[in-house]
């Protein structure tokens, strides 16, 4: 199971950092990311970083902003999100699957959204 956390309401140009807790196994081995899904909107790849931790991804629209990172030691991802816009606005997604992937159907386990509102 992955537990996400962190979500909240911030000004245009605040930040943020969420964290997603992996239960019930090991995540260790794992890729793990975050997407998201604005109201209306389909979900969108954000980011995803490599098991070791040594390679991360961004969408072009977060790149320079938000950084990913991990824990393995504590089963647990981050997402810390700077220079925050209104259209960060959305619900956000931890996930997991076998390998880095900006496809939503690569990833075999999501926890349950956040959601991280910027007002202008």
């Amino acid at each position: 199971q992955l537990q996400a956390s962190g979500g909240g309401v911030v000004r245009a140009g605040g930040s943020l950092r969420l964290s997603c807790v992996a239960s019930g196994r090991t995540f260790s081995s794992y890729a793990l990311g975050w997407f998201r899904q604005a109201p209306g909107k389909e979900r969108e790849f954000v980011a995803a970083i490599s098991w070791s931790g040594g390679s991360a991804f961004y969408a072009d629209s977060v790149k320079g902003r938000f950084t990913i990172s991990r824990d393995n030691a504590k089963n647990t991802v981050y997402l810390q999100m700077n220079s925050l816009k209104p259209e960060d606005t959305a619900a956000y997604y931890c996930v997991a699957g076998q390998l880095v992937r900006s496809n939503k159907d690569e990833y075999d386990y999501w926890g349950q959204g956040t959601l991280v509102t910027v007002s202008s």
